[in-house]
């Protein structure tokens, strides 16, 4: 539980004791206060020392961490292309593309995702892998520790837990009530091949055929938090 006791004098003298596991919002909005506080008497070295010892500066280690379509199909099967961050439907990701090839003034596709030129669906429904616990603060980079989310969600994330965020992982979907798209998608390239001319489209869809044939093993079921 948090604790200050601020004796308002020109020389003001601080007293501050706190338990760093589980504070609040509110505790922090407290501890800034407290830094105000100090400040307001001319006391630097006060709200220098509720800072560093109170609500530290920790800068998360950058990690960049980047998946095979193999990968990222085995999580996205496990979870029912779910955004378990959400609960929303979550879309295969050539089929996006599909759609921009199709229709490119309706649903446009930047390559480098310029938001001006690209639809807002590749936002809010293109399936990314995100650790659940953070790599950068100690999370396992394995299929336990990695859920299918939004590109939206995932960047909203970042480094903060699902306690920091008041966030919980909703359970994975049904692929007999919703896959994404993905079984779709084969049927339409296998009408018109002309398609898979496109590398990004023709390697995902390879990889789905993959896990169709039984050769991939989708991710094992990850405990709900």
């Amino acid at each position: 539980m948090l604790q200050h006791s601020i004796k308002m004098s020109p020389k003001m003298s601080v007293s501050c004791r706190i338990n760093t596991m589980g504070i609040t919002m509110t505790d922090k909005a407290n501890i800034i206060k407290s830094m105000c506080d100090a400040l307001s008497f001319g006391n630097e070295s006060a709200a220098s020392n509720i800072a560093r010892s109170e609500y530290p500066f920790t800068p998360p280690t950058p990690i960049t961490r980047t998946f095979t379509e193999t990968q990222a199909l085995r999580v996205f099967l496990r979870d029912g292309f779910i955004d378990r961050y959400s609960g929303s439907r979550l879309v295969f990701p050539p089929v996006l593309r599909v759609l921009s090839l199709a229709l490119p003034e309706e649903f446009p596709y930047h390559r480098n995702w310029k938001m001006t030129e690209t639809h807002k669906a590749y936002w809010e429904l293109f399936p990314t892998l995100d650790h659940v616990t953070p790599v950068a603060i100690g999370g396992r980079d394995d299929d336990d520790n990695l859920v299918s989310t939004s590109m939206l969600h995932n960047a909203a994330k970042a480094h903060w837990t699902l306690e920091e965020l008041g966030w919980s992982l909703h359970p994975p979907g049904d692929l007999t009530q919703w896959d994404g798209m993905l079984v779709w998608l084969l049927d339409f390239v296998e009408r018109d091949r002309r398609i898979l001319s496109d590398k990004y489209v023709n390697s995902w869809c390879l990889v789905a055929r993959s896990f169709c044939r039984g050769d991939q093993p989708v991710a094992p079921t990850i405990k709900q938090q």
